[in-house]
């Protein structure tokens, strides 16, 4: 049988519920994967630091990721349709928020996908691996963008994203080689001087006029579906992510 991937990009700022919403799309989507770019994070040691305020920069887009190997990473999964077996993911030590869904739009969902493989594995003896990425630099590298076939991405207001930051009690700065790793904790006005600031330049060119609060999507980002999910239960986003990714999905496959 033959596999085909369809990578879904599900992008966001830190504390957007980009992780919240791939995780509730994994549990609706059969065969599908999740790849967390919080994963392919330089070691601590090799994290740049910021040129003003002296503190390791662990969002600034050029030093945040390792771009080449998560690149080489997403091309192996489209290749395989697997996750490298010597893969190691720290999501778990992170807080694991829950926001259900109700249990009729997740069935409704699983039914949709469901056939649609039903129907794929019968008429062309195909099997679909939907992979999910997420991360909040999803959307700054070209070559990652090239990848994905389906391009989310959640905007949430400045004041609502920093009292959600503040909320955390740090980020566990694991890599492959230790993935336990540690517990990174943001220095005094790190938000303020490092966290927004980077947001803001790895998205400027996504959205017109550098807008990344109200701005529309620019031509960068083809296709890339908007979610303001502030407006929107998770109900909603769910069901919006869905029917964009089987339209788009089976479209590609």
């Amino acid at each position: 049988m033959k596999t085909k991937v369809v990578l879904v990009g599900v992008g966001g700022a830190t504390c957007s519920g980009k992780t919240t919403l791939a995780k509730q799309l994994r549990t609706i989507l059969p065969d599908s994967v999740i790849i967390h770019q919080d994963d392919f994070a330089p070691p601590q040691e090799l994290v740049p630091y910021h040129p003003v305020h002296n503190v390791q920069d662990w969002d600034a887009p050029a030093g945040a990721i390792s771009w080449d190997r998560l690149i080489t990473f997403l091309k192996h999964v489209k290749e395989t349709g697997e996750i490298p077996s010597d893969h190691r993911s720290h999501d778990h030590l992170n807080e694991q928020k829950v926001i259900n869904v109700e249990d009729a739009v997740r069935d409704r969902w699983r039914a949709e996908f469901e056939k649609l493989k039903k129907e794929r594995t019968t008429s062309e003896d195909e099997r679909i691996v939907w992979g999910l990425v997420d991360g909040f630099l999803l959307y700054w590298h070209l070559e990652v963008i090239e990848q994905l076939d389906v391009r989310i991405m959640l905007r949430v207001p400045h004041d609502v994203l920093k009292h959600r930051r503040h909320e955390r009690h740090g980020y566990h700065t694991a890599v492959q080689s230790d993935p336990e790793g540690t517990l990174w904790r943001d220095p005094p006005n790190y938000w303020e001087d490092i966290v927004y600031p980077a947001y803001i330049e790895a998205h400027k060119d996504v959205f017109e006029e550098g807008d990344v609060e109200h701005g529309k999507p620019t031509s960068k980002v083809e296709g890339l579906v908007l979610l303001e999910s502030l407006n929107i239960s998770m109900d909603d986003a769910v069901s919006r992510c869905c029917e964009v990714i089987k339209e788009v999905g089976g479209r590609h496959i």
